[in-house]
């Protein structure tokens, strides 16, 4: 049997599944890709917000990398939450020395209940060290104007945010405007012409399980590039995905839920018989 193409995640981990390591190895496996996981932090937080954070220590971060890498094969790289300086730095480090195919980088900042998920040493690092190493870059519209110190509300702000992280040093840069109605997905990428900018718009469905919908975005697009498939292909595929596990979601928790990771795997039935056994 073929062995699918091999998706390392590198991000925090959720204990409600939402976001983080957990929901991507959900949207790995929905992609039919095997996922692998380096943990950078661990968290205290549900559907109803972020409590606390504890990062991982940066050498057991830099040697779980390097023993993943050792091991297999692996056909794309997503990078989350990760932290701290510290960690962007380890992580910096190992894409530099293994150049690895794919990279999609989610540059994940802040909560959506607004705990701060990278410090300014971070923010500084990740703008300087990993943007230039990104095959993709994926912030949404808050990310966007946090590391480029514009306003984007709107899709004129989205294209001039991605004029700025290319000339930062990203490749291709995708600005995720899921808050945005209709929603609108910008890919802006390099090419020897000069910048080609592709958008990709849908219905906003309201919903209140939204909860890791950039991670599951960023995430599918590893996946897709993993599988041999264009940029393009990728976020339109992506989009898709997304809308479909927001629109199929279920009620979990007390807050904001998460989209339906695995929507696409069969749902077993709940037994309604009772089975009795003879000894």
């Amino acid at each position: 049997m073929e062995t699918p193409p091999v998706v390392l995640t590198i991000a925090g981990f959720d204990p409600s599944s939402g976001a983080g390591v957990t929901a991507d190895i959900k949207t790995i496996a929905a992609h039919g890709c095997y996922g692998v996981a380096c943990i950078t932090a661990l968290t205290v937080q549900s559907s109803s917000g972020v409590r606390r954070v504890e990062p991982v220590e940066a050498d057991l971060v830099s040697e779980t990398l390097e023993e993943l890498a050792g091991d297999l094969e692996l056909g794309a790289v997503h990078i989350g939450m990760l932290g701290t300086g510290k960690l962007v730095r380890v992580v910096a480090d190992f894409l530099a020395a293994h150049k690895l195919p794919a990279v999609v980088l989610d540059p994940v900042l802040r909560s959506s209940s607004g705990t701060d998920l990278l410090d300014p040493p971070g923010v500084r690092l990740l703008t300087e060290r990993l943007l230039p190493l990104a095959t993709a870059i994926t912030p949404n519209l808050d990310e966007a104007a946090r590391l480029t110190g514009l306003e984007v509300t709107n899709l004129e702000q989205m294209r001039a945010a991605a004029a700025r992280l290319h000339a930062l040093g990203a490749a291709a840069v995708i600005v995720t405007g899921g808050h945005l109605d209709p929603t609108i997905e910008l890919l802006s990428f390099r090419r020897e012409t000069g910048i080609e900018q592709e958008t990709f718009k849908a219905a906003r469905l309201r919903s209140s399980s939204t909860h890791g919908t950039g991670c599951a975005f960023s995430t599918a697009v590893a996946c897709h590039l993993a599988g041999g498939r264009s940029l393009s292909e990728a976020v339109l595929l992506a989009k898709a995905y997304v809308s479909s596990a927001i629109a199929k979601a279920y009620p979990v928790g007390h807050g904001t839920g998460p989209v339906h990771h695995l929507y696409r795997t069969q749902r077993i039935p709940r037994a309604t018989a009772t089975v009795i056994a003879e000894h």
